[in-house]
């Protein structure tokens, strides 16, 4: 069985978000690039798959579309344990594109991880179209799962508590938290081991986008703190009614 991990680029979630002069651009100066958190514990899931006893887990190709910048969040996928890294030489521009360009290289694979959204744009959209351009089933909202032989047992959530679904492959898992408890960090062997794995760059293929962005915003600053002392429990409880709307 083959797995292919797809691997958004981000930024650190302790980035200060800025935009260009005219705000129609996301100012990436100074930024800290780092592996899409859910896509993060979707390659440690995977890791876990392939290092069972008794394992049927041949190979992890991580894949990104994205520019040479973003090769060092590739390396570091390497560096956690994957086999090899495909690259698709394209700025990752509305889901729709990207999807289309992952297609063109994810044919073969038994077993896809998709995080169900991207820590920028939170699209929550690649993973489905990937799955409908493949032609193949996918399952959203994965919180756990098991290969049995060529069947995969996957734990979702549903309202009001969970399901167990069997699926045969090839499958797209569309995985969110609870795929695995913790991220997995490169140790310096692996960093060591990743420089010599393969990373192939594919050229994009023709296709059209869907989405186009006009401008961006940053959200309202935040009204500062109201203190209270403990004589001013009416002033409190008015102003939780009035002003935080939360009574």
């Amino acid at each position: 069985m083959k797995i292919l991990v797809l691997i958004g680029n981000v930024p650190d979630t302790t980035t200060k978000i800025k935009f260009n002069a005219d705000k129609t651009a996301f100012d990436a100066a100074g930024v800290q690039w780092i592996i899409n958190p859910w896509d993060e514990l979707a390659l440690t899931r995977a890791m876990e798959l392939k290092e069972a006893p008794g394992s049927s887990i041949e190979s992890i190709t991580v894949a990104n579309v994205g520019r040479q910048e973003t090769e060092a969040t590739l390396r570091k996928a390497l560096a956690i344990g994957a086999d090899k890294a495909i690259r698709v030489d394209a700025d990752a521009q509305d889901a729709f594109y990207v999807a289309n360009q992952l297609a063109q290289i994810a044919g073969g694979f038994d077993l896809i991880f998709a995080g169900v959204e991207a820590s920028d744009y939170n699209g929550a959209a690649v993973g489905g179209m990937l799955a409908e351009l493949l032609g193949i089933q996918s399952v959203s909202a994965v919180s756990g799962l098991l290969v049995e032989g060529n069947s995969i047992k996957i734990t979702r959530e549903i309202e009001g508590g969970s399901q167990t679904v069997g699926v045969v492959t090839p499958v797209v898992a569309i995985v969110q938290k609870g795929i695995a408890k913790e991220p997995r960090i490169p140790a310096m062997r692996g960093i060591m081991m990743a420089r010599s794995k393969p990373l192939e760059v594919v050229n994009p293929v023709a296709t059209e986008t869907r989405v186009s962005f006009v401008s961006f915003d940053l959200p309202p600053a935040k009204a500062n703190c109201k203190k209270f002392t403990e004589e001013q429990g009416k002033e409190l409880i008015n102003a939780l009614r009035e002003e935080a709307k939360v009574l």
